[in-house]
């Protein structure tokens, strides 16, 4: 049961999708509980204390069997209670500016229906400011009419008109460890093959190779990782690997008809 919402928040339901996310989940709920109207946290198979810290929290928490992370997002949007949805992972934190200015957004009639929120990307402890991970820009907050996509990977909000774009940032913590990075390369890029072999798309065996070093040199050197130093470098090399384990996958089931192996 999540607590009694106060008046005076902002008409806001915010949602969050979570599995094992027990790290993250408390400072999560923490950042939007005592300015949005409703905090959802919706979670699947968690086997550590995610669903008692989310309520304990501030959540209304509930479960929902996984199909695609889009899916889990549309069951809770469809139980929000307020006009407007703040769509936050459990390992993304709202800061006070952010609230400010969503709060000044949902409460003006004025505006597009959809607004992209920048995040502030950190790896192993340290922002990332150059490489592929800059200048992300997803689509967060929007009104309750509107749902996602439900692709198994890069799910999107389905947006029809102009979209707005926030200044104030979500910080974004998704990997602590490369253990989390290696553990979520192999279900994404499992998922990622099933998908676009289900489209018909299929690669060669040199594409596999080709693709991982022009990402490397891209996100290296043309988009400026290694002014991140250490960081800038590894990951530069893991956005690589991420790249061949995709294509290999898909490469794999092009030959064996199958899965991805």
């Amino acid at each position: 049961m999540g607590r009694v919402r106060e008046p005076g928040r902002a008409p806001v339901t915010a949602v969050i999708a979570a599995k094992d996310a027990g790290e993250h989940i408390a400072s999560c709920v923490a950042s939007v509980v005592s300015w949005a109207a409703e905090v959802l946290v919706v979670e699947n198979d968690s086997i550590d204390d995610t669903v008692r810290l989310a309520g304990e929290a501030g959540a209304t928490v509930f479960s929902h069997p996984f199909r695609t992370i889009g899916a889990q997002r549309n069951v809770a949007i469809a139980r929000a209670r307020h006009d407007w949805i703040l769509v936050l992972d459990a390992d993304e934190r709202c800061t006070p500016e952010l609230a400010t200015e969503v709060r000044s957004i949902v409460e003006s009639p004025a505006g597009p229906a959809a607004y992209r929120i920048p995040r502030r990307n950190y790896f192993l402890g340290r922002e990332v400011m150059h490489g592929e991970w800059a200048g992300d820009r997803p689509v967060r907050l929007f009104r309750r009419p509107l749902r996602y996509d439900e692709r198994p990977v890069h799910e999107h909000v389905l947006t029809d008109g102009p979209v707005g774009v926030l200044r104030a940032s979500l910080l974004h913590y998704p990997y602590t460890s490369l253990d989390q990075y290696f553990e979520k390369l192999g279900r994404y890029s499992g998922w990622w093959a099933e998908q676009n072999f289900g489209r018909g798309r299929r690669v060669s065996a040199p594409s596999v190779l080709a693709r991982p070093l022009v990402r490397f040199l891209t996100t290296y050197l043309l988009r400026g990782g290694f002014l991140d130093g250490a960081h800038g470098l590894v990951l530069a090399v893991l956005s690589a690997v991420s790249v061949a384990a995709k294509y290999a996958r898909l490469w794999a089931m092009g030959r064996e008809g199958g899965h991805p192996r």
